[in-house]
């Protein structure tokens, strides 16, 4: 086994989330991008397949062109340990601008700032400030 890679399956929306997503984080890139062409499965321009990094974390996503019964799911989240108060604060508001709080941005047992949040494309994200 080579890698294990998250996979974001989006309906339109992944190149919008995929920028977001590396807007908000330093030392964060597209770094391959496949968009369907005429006369193929997907619309034309949408991503077949993209490959970003965030911090280093590869992702995969893809606009899927067929339509799901399903969605994202908290149960599976992107997991980011913050480094200072302030991107823990700004991450934690940027990510549940247009989303849900699935726990309040504060003091738990486990950590010295957590919040998590599902984001308006509807990814879950788990946000720690360590002790």
């Amino acid at each position: 086994m080579s890698t294990v890679t998250p996979f974001l399956m989006f309906e339109g929306r992944a190149e919008e989330a995929m920028n977001y997503y590396i807007s908000l984080m330093e030392d964060s890139k597209v770094i391959s991008m496949t968009r369907y062409g005429a006369n193929e499965a997907g619309k034309e321009g949408s991503v077949m397949l993209a490959t970003f990094s965030l911090k280093g974390q590869n992702i995969m996503c893809i606009d899927s062109y067929a339509q799901h019964a399903f969605t994202f799911t908290p149960s599976f989240s992107l997991y980011v340990t913050c480094d200072t108060e302030e991107e823990i604060d700004r991450l934690y508001e940027a990510l549940q601008a247009g989303g849900s709080i699935l726990m309040p941005l504060g003091d738990y047992s486990f950590s010295k700032k957590f919040g998590w949040v599902s984001d308006q494309f509807g990814v879950s994200w788990q946000l720690t400030l360590p002790h």
